[in-house]
C-alpha cells in the first residue's frame, strides 16, 4: 500500500482553483461566467434557460473538489449539480445534486452512484449549516475499492466496490467533471408540488477553488496506468474508513439523513439492492 500511495502520488494530476484552465461552459450562454482570472465561476437560471460547465479532461479515479455557494432565497424547483459521468447508455455517474426549497426551507442533498447505467441508489440529507450564506466544499473521492461523499471534508456516504458478491462498480469508464444549475419543478421541491417562482429569476449559483487531483485519460490511457486500477480486487480492502471518520459518518446519517435506498422497502418489495446487506457504511 505504501508503494501504492507513492506511485500514485506521482502520477495523479492536481489542478487547483483556475476555471479558465480547467473547465469549459456547455450551454447557458451568457448565463455561466468564469471571472477574477479564472478563480471563480457563477452559473445562473432564468426561464429561458439554465447553464452548466464540464471539465476539459477526463478522469479514472481521484479526488474531486468544489466549493460552492447555492441560490439564495426562494430556490424551489431549481437543482444545482456538481457530479462525474461518463458517456452512452451503459454510463457510469457519481452525483450531487442540491434540491432547492422555499425561503427558510433546508435544502436536500441528493446523492446518487450509476453504474452501467443504472443508478436508483439515492441517499439524502439535510445540511447542518445554511448553503446558502458562503461557500462550502463539496468532494467527491473515487478510487477502486470506494465512492465517498464528503462535505467540508466530512463524510456523509461510502459506496463501496463489492464486485466480489456481483455488484457492478464504476472502474472502468473515465468520466468528466459536470455542473448545471437548471429548473426542474416537475418534481424538485416536495415532488413537483411547489414550483419555480420566476419572479425571482435569475437564480446564481456560485463557484470557486475548483480542485482535481486525478488520473487523465487521453487517448484511452490513463495517467496512472494498470497498476492502479489493477492494484485492488473488488470487496477484499480494509475499512475504507477509519474509527475517528466512519463516527462522524455516523452523526451525519444519524442526524440529517432524510432518505436512504437501503430501507426503501415499499418502493423495492422485491428486496433491496444486495450491498445493502454487506456494509451499515455505504
Amino acid at each position: 500500500m505504501l508503494a501504492l500511495s507513492l506511485f500514485m502520488a506521482s502520477v495523479m494530476t492536481a489542478a487547483a482553483g483556475n476555471f479558465l484552465q480547467e473547465v469549459d461552459i456547455t450551454f447557458g450562454g451568457p448565463r455561466a461566467n468564469i471571472y477574477d482570472g479564472g478563480r471563480h465561476l457563477t452559473l445562473s437560471l432564468d426561464k429561458g434557460s439554465g447553464s452548466g460547465f464540464q471539465s476539459k479532461k477526463e478522469y479514472l479515479f481521484g479526488r474531486f473538489d468544489m466549493q460552492i455557494k447555492l441560490v439564495p432565497g426562494n430556490s424551489a424547483g431549481t437543482v444545482t449539480t456538481f457530479y462525474l459521468s461518463s458517456q452512452g447508455p451503459g454510463h457510469d455517474e457519481i452525483d450531487f445534486e442540491f434540491l432547492g426549497n422555499s425561503s427558510g426551507d433546508p435544502y436536500t442533498l441528493h446523492t446518487n452512484v450509476y453504474t452501467q447505467g443504472k443508478g436508483n441508489r439515492e441517499q439524502q440529507f439535510h445540511l447542518w449549516f445554511d448553503p446558502t450564506k458562503t461557500f462550502h466544499t463539496y468532494s467527491i473521492d473515487w478510487s477502486p475499492e470506494s465512492i465517498k461523499f464528503l462535505v467540508d471534508n466530512i463524510p456523509i456516504r461510502v459506496f463501496r466496490n463489492w464486485e466480489t458478491i456481483g455488484i457492478p462498480y464504476p472502474k472502468s469508464q473515465p468520466m468528466r467533471v459536470y455542473s448545471t444549475l437548471w429548473n426542474a419543478d416537475d418534481w424538485a421541491t416536495r415532488g413537483g408540488l411547489v414550483k419555480t417562482d420566476w419572479t425571482k429569476a435569475p437564480f446564481t449559483a456560485s463557484y470557486r477553488n475548483i480542485n482535481v487531483n486525478a488520473c487523465v485519460v487521453s487517448s484511452g490511457s490513463s495517467s496512472c496506468g494498470s497498476k492502479f486500477t489493477n492494484s485492488m480486487q473488488g470487496g477484499k480492502q480494509n475499512e475504507v474508513l477509519d474509527a475517528k471518520t466512519r463516527n462522524r459518518m455516523r452523526w451525519v446519517q444519524s442526524k440529517y439523513m432524510i432518505y436512504n435506498y437501503c430501507t426503501d422497502f415499499k418502493r423495492f418489495p422485491q428486496g433491496v439492492s444486495a450491498e445493502c446487506k454487506r456494509s451499515r457504511f455505504l
